[in-house]
C-alpha cells in the first residue's frame, strides 16, 4: 500500500453552539522501499461542515441527548456517509456544557450509534490542543522566532494553548466566555453563571438575575476580564500577585510561560471580533449575553500589549477542525495485534522509561516493571482488559537478547499482577512492535493476546483510542493528553 485515504469525523458539544465536520485524511508511506514500512498523514481534506446549531439543553443542567444525535444523523446523512464508513474522528464535550449532568451520558450514547468512529472524552486541555491546531497556532509557531497563544474563547471558558516551534508548551483555561452572562436589552440581567462569580466577587462586582446594568458596567466587566487573561498570558502578573485572575482560573496555571509573539483569538469570540463592535445594550445582548462587548473589548485591549494579534484560519470551527482533522495519528506498519480486540477506547497510559542499563539483565528492569505494574494495579481495575497501555520509551539500537529478556519481565510482570486480564497493549516508539509483540505472544501463548504498536509517541497519564486496523498494516490511533500542566517540556502531538 502507498496510498489511502480514511474517513475522520468530528463533533464538539460547546456551550453555545454544536458543530460537525467531516473530513479526508491521506495515509501516504513516508519511508524507503528498502526501510521499514512507515505512514503517515500527508494531506487532509474537508468534506463537510455542518451549520452550527445552537446546543440543545433540556434544562439549564442536562444536554438534550437525543436532540444531538439527531443532528449528527443529519449531518452524516448530508454529508453521504454511514457510521460504519468512519475510521478515525472525535467527540469532544467543551466549555460548560462538559459540567452537564448527563455529559458522560451523551459521549456514551455517541459512541454506541456511531459505528467504529473513536470517541473522545475531553477535557479543558485536550480542547485547548485541539483548538490550537484547528485555529492554525500550531503551523504559526513553525513559522516565527516566538511562541503563539491560541485562545478559544467560546460561551463559557477561554482555552489558552501554548505552542513554540510546533510543539504544544502548555495549556491553561479560564472562566471567561461570552455566556458567562446573560442579559436582555433592556439590561437585565437573566442569569450569572456559577463559575464567574468568585471573579465578579473578588473584582468588586455584585450581580445577580433580576438586576439591571448598564452598558458602562459591563464594559468594565469585560475588560477586567481580557486584562487579566491577557496580563496573566505576558507575564504582567501571576496567579500569586492576583487574587482575582486566581479565581478567573479553571485548574492550575502553567509552570512557566514563553515570551508570545503572536496570539490569535478562536471560538464564537474569534468570530464575533470579525464583526461591528456594539455600542448600546441592545447591540450587546442580540444573543442574549455579553459576546459581542467581550470580543471587541479583547480586540481593544490586545493593542496594548507588545503581542500581534494576529487571524486565526478558523474561528468558531477551529475546535471542531482540531477534533476532526487533527487528532489522529497512525500506528507503524510492523504492528502485532488481534483485529478482533479493537477498537479499544479511553485506555489509560503508564509510560516506562528504559536505559541501556536497565536492559543488561541485571536487577534493574526487573524493579521497574514490577513498580510500574504495582501502580497500574493500584490505580486500575485488574480485571479489566486491558488494564491499561504501558508505553516503552529508549528502546534505540535493541538487540536480540535485550529483546528476549525484555519480553519475558513484561509477561512474568503483567501475568503475577493482572492474571484474570485477557489482553496485553504496549505502545513503542520505535520499529520494534512486530519483534517484541511475537516475542510476548510465544510467552503469554493464548492468555493474554498481546497488542503491540509502535511509532507511536505518548506520555504518563495520556488515554488513547485504538481504532480498526487499516489495510490490515496500521491502525488509527487518538492521543489524548488531558493534563499538560506542570510539564516542564512540551510534547510531540
Amino acid at each position: 500500500m502507498q496510498n489511502e485515504w480514511i474517513t475522520s469525523v468530528g463533533l464538539d458539544i460547546g456551550t453555545s453552539t454544536t458543530k460537525m465536520v467531516v473530513s479526508r485524511l491521506k495515509l501516504a508511506r513516508s519511508s524507503g522501499a528498502l526501510s521499514l514500512p512507515r505512514f503517515e498523514i500527508a494531506e487532509r481534506e474537508l468534506l463537510h461542515a455542518s451549520p452550527i446549531y445552537t446546543t440543545p439543553l433540556k434544562s439549564r443542567d442536562e444536554i438534550n441527548a437525543e436532540r444531538i444525535w439527531e443532528i449528527v444523523a443529519l449531518e452524516y446523512e448530508q454529508a453521504g456517509i454511514r457510521p460504519a464508513d468512519l475510521k478515525s474522528g472525535a467527540v469532544i464535550i467543551t466549555g460548560e456544557t462538559a459540567n452537564k449532568t448527563n455529559a458522560r451520558q451523551i459521549l456514551h450514547l455517541l459512541a454506541e450509534r456511531s459505528g467504529d468512529f473513536v470517541v473522545a472524552t475531553a477535557g479543558a486541555d485536550l480542547e485547548g490542543l485541539l483548538a490550537g491546531k484547528g485555529a492554525g497556532a500550531e503551523r504559526r509557531s513553525l513559522q516565527i522566532r516566538g511562541a503563539v497563544a491560541s485562545i478559544d474563547i467560546g460561551g463559557g471558558t477561554a482555552n489558552a494553548a501554548i505552542f513554540l516551534r510546533g510543539k504544544l508548551v502548555g495549556t491553561v483555561t479560564f472562566h471567561v466566555g461570552g455566556r458567562l452572562i446573560q442579559i436582555d436589552a433592556t439590561g437585565t440581567v437573566l442569569d450569572v453563571s456559577q463559575s464567574i462569580r468568585p471573579w465578579l466577587k473578588a473584582s468588586g462586582y455584585d450581580m445577580e438575575a433580576g438586576d439591571t446594568v448598564s452598558f458602562t458596567h459591563l464594559q468594565e466587566i469585560c475588560l477586567g476580564m481580557c486584562r487579566s487573561l491577557m496580563d496573566y498570558l505576558s507575564g504582567r502578573t501571576t496567579p500569586a500577585q492576583d487574587a482575582p485572575l486566581r479565581s478567573l482560573l479553571n485548574g492550575d496555571p502553567l509552570a512557566a510561560i514563553p515570551p508570545i509573539e503572536e496570539w490569535m483569538v478562536s471560538g464564537g469570540i474569534g468570530l464575533l471580533m470579525e464583526g461591528k463592535a456594539p455600542l448600546c445594550l441592545a447591540e450587546t445582548a442580540i444573543h442574549q449575553d455579553i459576546g459581542p462587548l467581550l470580543a471587541h473589548t479583547w480586540k481593544m485591549c490586545s493593542a496594548q500589549y507588545p503581542i500581534r494579534l494576529v487571524q486565526a484560519d478558523q474561528t468558531v470551527r477551529a475546535t471542531v477542525i482540531g477534533a476532526g482533522m487533527q487528532s489522529t495519528e497512525i500506528s507503524g506498519a510492523t504492528v502485532h495485534l488481534d483485529a478482533s480486540l479493537l477498537p479499544i477506547r479511553n485506555l489509560p497510559v503508564l509510560k516506562l522509561e528504559l536505559t541501556p542499563q536497565m536492559l543488561e539483565q541485571t536487577g534493574l528492569l526487573a524493579a521497574s516493571m514490577d513498580a510500574v505494574m504495582r501502580s497500574g494495579a493500584s490505580l486500575f481495575d485488574q480485571a479489566q482488559s486491558p488494564p491499561f497501555g504501558l508505553a516503552l520509551s529508549g528502546l534505540n539500537n535493541l538487540t536480540y537478547p535485550s529483546l528476549q529478556f525484555l519480553a519475558e519481565q513484561l509477561h512474568v510482570n503483567f501475568v503475577n499482577y493482572f492474571p484474570n486480564s485477557t489482553v496485553l497493549v504496549i505502545i513503542c516508539e520505535t520499529d520494534i512492535a512486530k519483534a517484541l509483540g511475537q516475542s510476548l505472544s510465544r510467552r503469554c501463548g493464548q492468555r493474554p493476546k498481546v497488542i503491540c504498536i509502535d511509532q507511536i509517541r505518548v506520555a504518563h497519564g495520556d488515554y488513547i483510542d485504538l481504532g480498526e486496523p487499516i489495510s490490515g498494516i496500521m491502525i488509527p490511533v487518538v492521543v489524548k493528553t488531558l493534563a499538560f500542566h506542570n510539564r516542564a517540556e512540551g510534547i510531540s502531538p
